[in-house]
């Protein structure tokens, strides 16, 4: 099913007129800044806000004291820190004050007293007995495991065994627009906070927690949002709160809006891995065992880390078959900024080390890389390292479909033999990924929407997903505007607001399309019926016999007779008939063995491979990447613009992260807090991106589609990573791959310390 529906929310950005939280403006508003903590852990022994106070313009200097409710639950991140500080950035005061320069005068004016404690940087260090505890009871937040087969006896069977380190790096979202929060005090004593955030609920609840007050006294509404990308969840949770403060104490609205910097410094980031990798095989490269064991940085607090980590037990050992594997994964606190969700979630890690393992692997058997995946790669009926069979699998299509746009065969044979100082290199790699939350998600898979159809046909349409810039309102349009047969242009999306839809969860896990299309589906489908039992008494015909098509509204059997969707909409209206539908959907029940690791880990997942081209020039280390072809099977492209566009963005994010991207710390303290230091890649680093969509339709999906958002990004890292590794004829295992870094590999040099 092909098509493409206008993006219903361009117009508005396109022409500057979409409002995003710092364009708010309320009477009497006041400027919220943020004194941070200088140390990575340390008790707080006393705060003097006196001198502070006394700047003209303050209104108010708050600690975590002051917080009528809990500043956050246990291990969690706090809204303001009361006793204790854990990362250099954690908040200790808020200034609320008449202008940001007034405020911004005040921080450095409150004197903090600390006591410096013992710190832990190193996840590994951390897990050792005696390391400095970031947290009482140990720097441990979760273990996860796979078992399956017996794996002494697999390696016993391997005729050749790979043992391999990997390391991926630090990232911070980068989205255009850093976090903002607006909080309103209303006079019926709730309060309203305005802001730009992908998980509303869980936003509510943690403000309502520390306000001391009930979840319906707390509304959150949705602005324009200015880029997620997994962030703005407990970032904007506790920014919405801090905000929420100062207005209640005011009372007045209260803005805060964080600059760049403070973006760096405060907010999570995606979760740096040490990752250790045993793999046996057979000389005809039958895979027969796997022992895995991958440690997550989480930083000093929970955040989505058990959530996180438990993904990437399941995909740790890839997309292939292998009869005997052990898998651990562990989160680790430790003093550094806490990390949490960034686009894959928990994926990418895993996928670069296991993608890299299988390219070095091919290498030493004399194997071409494709034919080695083809191997063992999953087909109908496999079974995953978790023990689930897999259904509906399109891993060896997408395989085919990128080795064939990319000239495969041919150019990996050519740039196996080139001489001179600049070299090319093909790499590929592939995936699976399991859809939207799965048994190891944050509670109920579920999500509601409600469509009204009015008098005049339009149609208003509500739902608690979040929409954070990955289109889900125009997919929701294109099932709505299938299922009923009205133009897009009569459709219009209420913004998500708490007080007025229900709890649908986090927009997170690729589960937007799936679980809330399918919402959105159920609430058309309702409209469908009851329109259909009017406009066939109008008629004189069987409801079953209607269509609904192009405004109208008919006989199958003969389109000649109809009615506008209009005319029944109205005729509705003078009947009495409810036009208002709620649509809620669950997803599948799964079970889970935990102690095992075996069981139904998501009930669908999706299949994606990917290629890329790249040219490295032997005297810098500098890597070129020429084109970069990408297959994912999206079941049923509900808008193939769309499509191609998020898989071309979840591209150039890969590639940042395979060559530029890294957030430097040390000791805690992170070392580069702007777009000068922190290197994005623009669209000269990112070649020529070449979306291949792969329809193979899922009967979970809406219409047959899958999520997309996380998969884009995936596993662009390992085939840029195979690529340089063909084109120099040497391995590397870490990313970034900067090219002080390859120049190091090509010259054998070992870093400075």
């Amino acid at each position: 099913m092909k098509g493409s529906l206008k993006r219903v929310d361009a117009y508005e950005k396109v022409t500057g007129r979409a409002k995003y939280v710092a364009d708010l403006k309320f009477p009497g508003m006041v400027e919220v800044k943020v004194l941070r903590s200088p140390y990575a852990h340390a008790l707080i022994r006393s705060i003097d806000t006196r001198e502070a106070m006394g700047v003209k313009g303050v209104l108010a200097v708050l600690t975590g004291k002051d917080l009528p409710g809990i500043p956050c639950r246990p291990k969690e991140r706090p809204v303001l820190a009361r006793e204790e500080v854990r990362y250099t950035g954690d908040g200790v005061a808020i200034v609320v004050a008449e202008t940001e320069e007034a405020a911004a005068l005040a921080l450095e004016k409150i004197k903090v007293e600390y006591e410096v404690l013992p710190a832990v940087f190193d996840p590994e260090e951390a897990l050792k007995p005696g390391a400095p505890e970031v947290h009482p009871g140990g720097n441990l937040v979760c273990q996860h495991k796979v078992r399956r087969g017996d794996i002494r006896e697999g390696f016993k069977e391997a005729e050749i065994i790979l043992e391999r380190t990997y390391r991926t790096q630090r990232v911070y979202h980068a989205a255009l627009e850093p976090e903002a929060a607006i909080a309103v005090p209303e006079p019926s004593g709730e309060i309203t906070i305005y802001c730009p955030t992908k998980s509303p609920f869980n936003m509510r609840r943690i403000v309502a927690e520390a306000m001391g007050m009930d979840l319906n006294r707390i509304r959150i509404v949705e602005t324009t949002i200015g880029g997620s990308f997994g962030g703005k969840d407990y970032d904007m949770a506790v920014l919405g709160a801090r905000a929420a403060l100062a207005a209640k104490v005011t009372g007045r609205p209260a803005r805060i809006v964080l600059t760049r910097e403070e973006s760096i410094l405060e907010s999570t980031k995606r979760h740096p891995y040490i990752l250790h990798y045993r793999l046996g095989a057979k000389r005809d490269g039958t895979l027969c065992a796997l022992e895995v064991k991958a440690i997550a940085d989480a930083g000093a607090y929970v955040s989505k880390t058990p959530l996180v980590t438990w993904r990437s037990s399941i995909e740790a050992a890839g997309p292939y078959e292998i009869p005997n594997v052990s898998i651990d994964v562990y989160g680790v606190f430790t003093n550094n900024v806490s990390s949490d969700a960034l686009r894959g979630f928990g994926s990418p890690q895993v996928n670069f080390a296991m993608e890299l393992l299988m390219d070095e692997l091919a290498e030493v058997l004399g194997r071409d890389p494709l034919e080695l995946r083809w191997q063992n790669g999953f087909r109908e009926g496999s079974v995953a390292a978790c023990g689930q069979v897999l259904h509906e699998v399109s891993l060896r299509e997408c395989l085919d479909e990128v080795a064939r746009a990319s000239n495969w065969e041919n150019k990996r044979k050519a740039y196996s033999q080139q001489q001179g100082l600049k070299r090319r290199g093909i790499g590929m790699a592939c995936s699976f990924r399991g859809s939207c939350l799965g048994a190891g998600g944050e509670g109920l898979d579920a999500a509601g929407a409600a469509i009204i159809v009015h008098r005049d046909g339009s149609l208003s349409i509500s739902t608690g997903i979040a929409e954070v810039g990955q289109g889900s309102r125009t997919a929701f349009a294109r099932l709505i505007t299938e299922i009923l047969g009205v133009p897009p242009e009569s459709l219009s999306f209420n913004p998500v607001d708490t007080s007025r839809v229900i709890d649908s969860g986090p927009t997170v896990a690729s589960r937007g399309t799936v679980i809330g299309g399918q919402a959105i589906k159920i609430a058309a489908e309702k409209i469908r019926q009851a329109m259909a039992e009017v406009a066939g008494e109008m008629l004189g015909v069987k409801a079953e016999e209607i269509a609904f098509a192009g405004g109208r509204i008919f006989w199958r059997r003969d389109p000649s007779k109809g009615l506008s969707f209009k005319e029944v909409a109205e005729k509705c209206y003078a009947r009495g008939v409810s036009l208002y539908s709620f649509g809620w959907y669950k997803a599948p029940d799964l079970y889970w063995d935990r102690e095992r690791g075996q069981g139904e880990a998501y009930f669908s997942y999706v299949y994606a491979a990917c290629c890329a081209e790249v040219e490295v020039d032997l005297e810098t280390g500098q890597v070129q990447v020429l084109n970069f072809w990408a297959a994912h099977d999206v079941g049923n492209a509900l808008n193939e613009r769309e499509v191609k566009g998020q898989i071309a963005g979840g591209a150039a994010m890969g590639i940042g992260y395979a060559l530029l991207e890294e957030v430097k710390a040390q000791e805690g303290r992170l070392l580069n807090l702007s777009y000068s230091n922190y290197l994005l890649p623009t669209t000269l680093d990112t070649g020529e991106i070449i979306p291949l969509i792969v329809e193979h339709p899922d009967p979970l999906g809406p219409l047959g589609a899958r999520g997309l958002g996380e998969p884009a990004t995936q596993i662009v890292a390992p085939a840029i990573i195979n690529a340089i590794c063909h084109a120099l004829g040497c391995r590397l295992y870490e990313i970034p791959a900067t090219f002080e870094k390859i120049w190091r590999v090509i010259n054998k040099q070992e870093p400075k310390s």
